[in-house]
């Protein structure tokens, strides 16, 4: 079954709000949780499409979340694409080895996130 919602993780109102209205407007509908423990209430409820899953989370970790979703039958087929702001070198291989599907960095442009995510649905990256 498909499912037809975005969930964006991030513990920045801002960037969750940016987000948010750049995906609707194309759109997405979205949903969005501060943190990993409220995405992952979110997540046993239905499982979204496309997860955005912010690195730097207070408490668990992004990476810590999408190791848990890609280890679970039933949420590791739900993409998940790491969007950060701190991109070092080695983020994109630590977020690849972790699970993400895909690596996008902040601050976020907003011509090519709604691109991006059709892209990432459809499975083509």
């Amino acid at each position: 079954m498909a499912h037809d919602w975005i969930l964006i993780v991030d513990d920045h109102p801002q960037n969750l709000k940016l987000a948010r209205i750049v995906l609707e407007g194309a759109g997405f509908d979205v949903k969005t949780a501060v943190d990993a423990e409220a995405a992952m209430v979110m997540i046993e409820q239905e499982h979204p499409r496309l997860i955005l899953m912010d690195l730097q989370l207070p408490g668990m970790d992004g990476l810590e979340l999408t190791r848990r979703l890609k280890k679970d039958p039933r949420t590791a087929t739900i993409p998940i694409v790491a969007l950060t702001a701190y991109a070092m070198k080695g983020d994109e291989a630590k977020a690849l080895a972790a699970g993400c599907d895909g690596y996008i960095t902040k601050p976020i442009d907003i011509h090519l996130l709604p691109q991006t995510v059709a892209r990432y649905i459809a499975g083509l990256t």
